[in-house]
């Protein structure tokens, strides 16, 4: 059985873009948390770009790694979460908000900035040209898919600590307590029922309905800004 180096080549060019969205995600969710007065993260080494500190087996290889080999159309995966004591937050309801919305944000800024390197990559060596490209690109794409999937509405995503910090509290309460219950909500709604409504002949995939059109928005946007869309 021989080698394709292709398959080595297409790995890594979604390789670095998982380490770095990822890594950045939390590392920025523990930047914010320190700003804002809890120095937990800090003090636990997370305030860092280097991803040994943030990796999660299963999150950051296991899953991507199995996604990858199943010729997924992008790689999806995650980090250990950056500890947060909210309570040693200067104002823990607001600020509980700009320590979640941290993490999305650092992706949109990722993407944007990978979208301006684009520009460089005629002035590489030709031989660099394909796979700077393909790095670049699904660089954007990955960052913006975890910027949307992290700020759906529901804990314990970053979008559901978003809203429980935002809406009145007779709301926020009942959100919070979702919070054990949100990564099950998750799989079932975009894995299993999409899986199951397939297999009766009916197409109900939250992911392509919700996700998938905003972060092609998103796409748009950043193209736009970064100079790459005609016009």
């Amino acid at each position: 059985m021989s080698f394709d180096p292709e398959v080595l080549v297409n790995a890594t060019t979604w390789v670095i873009p998982v380490l770095l969205a990822i890594t950045l995600h939390e590392a920025a969710h523990g930047w914010a948390a320190w700003r804002l007065g809890d120095d937990t993260a800090k003090r636990l080494g997370r305030v860092t770009a280097n991803p040994i500190r943030h990796v999660d087996p299963m999150g950051t290889v296991v899953v991507p790694g199995m996604l990858f080999v199943i010729g997924a159309p992008f790689l999806f995966g995650w980090a250990k979460p950056v500890p947060v004591n909210f309570g040693r937050l200067r104002s823990p309801r607001r600020d509980m908000v700009l320590v979640a919305a941290a993490g999305p944000a650092s992706n949109v800024v990722m993407a944007f900035v990978a979208a301006l390197l684009v520009h460089i990559v005629p002035f590489l060596p030709v031989v660099a040209w394909e796979w700077t490209g393909r790095t670049l690109t699904n660089l954007v794409l990955l960052n913006l898919v975890l910027a949307v999937f992290n700020m759906i509405p529901l804990p314990p995503l970053d979008g559901g600590r978003v809203a429980v910090g935002l809406l009145p509290l007779p709301l926020a309460r009942p959100l919070a307590r979702v919070e054990p219950y949100g990564f099950l909500i998750l799989i079932l709604g975009l894995f299993l029922v999409p899986y199951a409504t397939a297999q009766a002949g009916y197409d109900i995939n939250p992911f392509a309905w919700i996700i998938w059109p905003a972060v092609q928005g998103l796409v748009e946007i950043i193209a736009h800004l970064a100079f790459l869309a005609p016009g």
